[in-house]
């Protein structure tokens, strides 16, 4: 069987890949920084960092990798270093793309980023527009695009570039919405909650990935998913389907923003700049692209992801804010001084 490494396994959209993978009938490597709670006949986990390369070079030395599906990155808001974050994006995908030279492994998948743009750009985003990111994270995911493009002679490079990533499971920062929801608080939007921002459901980015497994060439793709409705209409979907007392308001989007930006300055909020540039506006990835090249389409909506999501973390709640050592996306974000938003709420 083919035999795939699939970095951050251990984490929300990983391990949902690496699942998907071993159902289908491959064998896999999970590395991750985090233990992997998962076992599998066909599967092996190792725990470690994907900058070693002695450790990178010898898995790759005693397995035949068919390919390399790269899930694993070190996100904004987790409280680590500026140059961890940055090695870890960068520096770990070089490590992982020489690897694949130099063993012949003849694949790489790389899972980017929505985060390159923070900007309404007042349609939808296609492959060949000019990424502008305004965080660290951003940053990090684009230049390690752009060193993967030095391999793209010798490998076949696919690029799957994501909005936020929804299922069961996936927390986060929305487990902050998903609270708020259960225990009859308001959910509030900035502005009029008419700005529409796409998400996609993490089944269909599996299937995106092992489509791109049969794909010939390098290339990119947007991924997203279909007839993205507004936020105010998302979340009220998912406070019917709670049965929750909680009611959507609004806030002024000026005098929000001012207090978001000085939050993050003063490191009492979980929201970077990303979130506050795009938290009022509309963002969507035009995914013609994909469809027509790698025969995908998505089969979710915002309001059927975010329901499935609130559902496990409603089932679930006491264990979900009582979990260490997992990865940032399967635990709850801090609050932060939102928390004084909830208790006004």
């Amino acid at each position: 069987m083919p035999h795939i490494l699939v970095t951050g396994g251990s984490g929300f959209f990983g391990g949902i890949l690496k699942q998907r993978l071993l159902s289908e009938g491959f064998s896999c490597t999970n590395i991750d920084l985090v233990p992997d709670r998962d076992q599998h006949p066909a599967l092996r986990s190792v725990q470690g960092d994907i900058r070693d390369q002695e450790l990178i070079n010898r898995l790759f030395g005693e397995t035949g990798f068919s390919a390399v599906m790269h899930c694993a990155a070190m996100l904004a808001h987790e409280s680590i270093d500026d140059n961890l974050l940055w090695t870890s994006n960068v520096d770990g995908t070089r490590i992982l793309a020489e690897a694949c030279r130099q063993f012949s492994v003849p694949k790489l998948i790389f899972i980017s980023t929505n985060c390159l743009w923070a900007s309404n750009l007042r349609h939808p985003v296609k492959e060949e527009e000019p990424p502008q990111p305004v965080e660290l994270y951003g940053r990090s995911k684009l230049a390690a695009e752009q060193l993967l493009g030095g391999y793209s002679k010798d490998l076949s490079i696919v690029i799957l570039r994501c909005p936020t990533i929804i299922d069961s499971g996936r927390l986060g920062l929305l487990a902050i919405l998903y609270e708020f929801i259960q225990d009859g608080k308001r959910v509030w939007v900035v502005g009029d909650g008419s700005n529409r921002y796409q998400f996609i459901y993490a089944q269909d980015l599996a299937a995106a990935c092992l489509k791109a497994l049969d794909y010939d060439g390098s290339d990119v793709f947007n991924v997203g998913s279909d007839d993205v409705k507004p936020l105010r209409e998302v979340y009220e979907a998912v406070i019917r389907e709670a049965g929750s007392a909680s009611r959507v308001c609004s806030l002024p989007k000026g005098p929000t923003i001012a207090a978001m930006k000085l939050a993050h300055r003063l490191k009492l909020s979980p929201l970077g700049p990303y979130h506050y540039r795009m938290i009022a506006e509309d963002f969507i990835f035009d995914t013609t692209r994909i469809r027509e090249r790698l025969g995908w389409w998505p089969t979710l909506n915002n309001q059927e992801m975010l329901v499935r999501g609130y559902r496990y973390y409603a089932s679930q709640r006491k264990e979900i804010h009582a979990r260490t050592n997992v990865s940032a996306h399967s635990r709850p974000a801090a609050m932060g001084a939102i928390r004084l938003l909830k208790w006004i709420s």
